[in-house]
């Protein structure tokens, strides 16, 4: 399947995880990678391009870091200003439908803070639900969240890990080798529940 990636991080100087994560993605055969923040710095999306992009792609994943539990501004205006009515939903909007989309995300917090006991009150999978609901609105497929938690404190083994499995999971939703059943059993999944979820 064609698979599209959009990254977007405002704070790139700062992160070695993302960075890391898409320089796997960028050089991945069958994969496009689209930095929207290199490509839109001053936030003047062209919605002809991006809307051309998704009708091209079987697959869209959203790669980000969760800032003040959503996503970083740019993507949301992307979200505004290229999912329009007629184009991503309406009467005549049916462009997405059947597409699969998935966020690849990373947070601050560790999953102990994402929980109904940690600071956040929640698991992250509820802080996403707007873009569970944008997919169900344009007929998309959503699959549930590949998530790394407590990025900015987290081990190297830990990190490395992560990093290394992010291309195989892109290569997997390419090559329709990703276990999809098995993936929508879960709220969320992580780089060490990928390998029981890829066919050989």
């Amino acid at each position: 399947m064609r698979v599209l990636v959009l990254f977007a991080h405002p704070a790139q100087r700062k992160s070695s995880i993302n960075v890391a994560m898409a320089g796997g993605a960028r050089h991945l055969d069958g994969v496009t990678f689209v930095d929207l923040y290199a490509e839109y710095p001053r936030f003047s999306i062209d919605v002809d391009r991006e809307q051309r992009r998704l009708t091209d792609h079987d697959v869209i994943v959203f790669q980000f870091p969760v800032f003040w539990y959503s996503t970083p501004a740019l993507l949301k205006q992307w979200q505004d200003l290229v999912l329009e009515y007629n184009f991503a939903y309406g009467p005549q909007g049916q462009r997405l439908a059947g597409k699969l989309t998935m966020p690849c995300i990373t947070t601050g917090g560790s999953r102990a803070d994402y929980s109904e006991d940690g600071g956040n009150r929640r698991e992250i999978w509820h802080f996403l639900y707007p873009l569970e609901q944008t997919a169900t609105l344009c007929g998309m497929d959503y699959l549930p969240p590949f998530v790394f938690h407590s990025a900015n404190h987290i081990d190297d083994i830990s990190a490395q890990h992560h990093i290394g499995a992010y291309p195989q999971l892109l290569a997997a939703l390419r090559d329709d080798r990703l276990d999809l059943a098995g993936v929508r059993q879960l709220k969320t999944f992580n780089s060490f529940d990928l390998s029981g979820l890829i066919r050989s």
